[in-house]
């Protein structure tokens, strides 16, 4: 997916789950709708870029929460990290993420998935199931879209640690961080 010049997409948590997924789950229009909609377990996370949206060296798409994680070559497993996600302003739970690796066989590889959900499905989505189901025929129920999910996936060095907020530095942190190297310089 390409992003207009000078686009750049680094969303916070809150951003995420605010934005993003509970606009997706109560189906309201989310502007600028970037994200795509991917079924992330039959790919492996080096076939994520050209399907899922990429900044940097982070891939985000929309899933349908399940507890099947299984690729072709490995599979995706919780680290047994759940952090709550807070809004900034009223610290009101938002949102769930959770953390999983990518492992080959038996083999840990340093590929991260942050899984970002909504903390309740019956709460969260509470008036817009109450109005389905007034508006719902015997035919058939419409699909139930609390059960999405935004996944955040990263390849982590082994010597850096990858930012929760997907930060760069700027420019000027980075002449900032160069001068120091000054003192190492001998000049002529």
């Amino acid at each position: 997916m390409n992003l207009p010049p000078g686009f750049r997409f680094f969303p916070t948590d809150e951003e995420l789950v605010v934005h993003f997924l509970h606009r997706r789950a109560s189906l309201l229009p989310c502007h600028p709708d970037v994200i795509p909609d991917l079924e992330l377990y039959p790919y492996d996370p080096w076939d994520l870029p050209g399907k899922a949206l990429g900044e940097g060296r982070q891939w985000y798409f929309y899933s349908r929460k399940t507890q099947e994680r299984v690729t072709s070559n490995g599979y995706w497993e919780s680290m047994g990290i759940d952090e709550p996600v807070f809004t900034s302003s009223t610290h009101k739970k938002v949102g769930i993420k959770k953390y999983l690796t990518f492992y080959l066989g038996d083999s840990q590889t340093n590929w991260v998935m942050q899984e970002y959900s909504l903390p309740d499905a019956s709460s969260s989505s509470g008036r817009s199931s109450k109005r389905s189901s007034r508006g719902s025929t015997s035919s058939g129920r419409k699909p139930d879209y609390s059960k999405w999910v935004i996944c955040r996936v990263y390849e982590q060095n082994g010597s850096e640690e990858e930012d929760d907020d997907g930060a760069e530095l700027s420019c000027l942190d980075e002449v900032f961080l160069s001068l120091d190297d000054l003192d190492e310089v001998s000049l002529p």
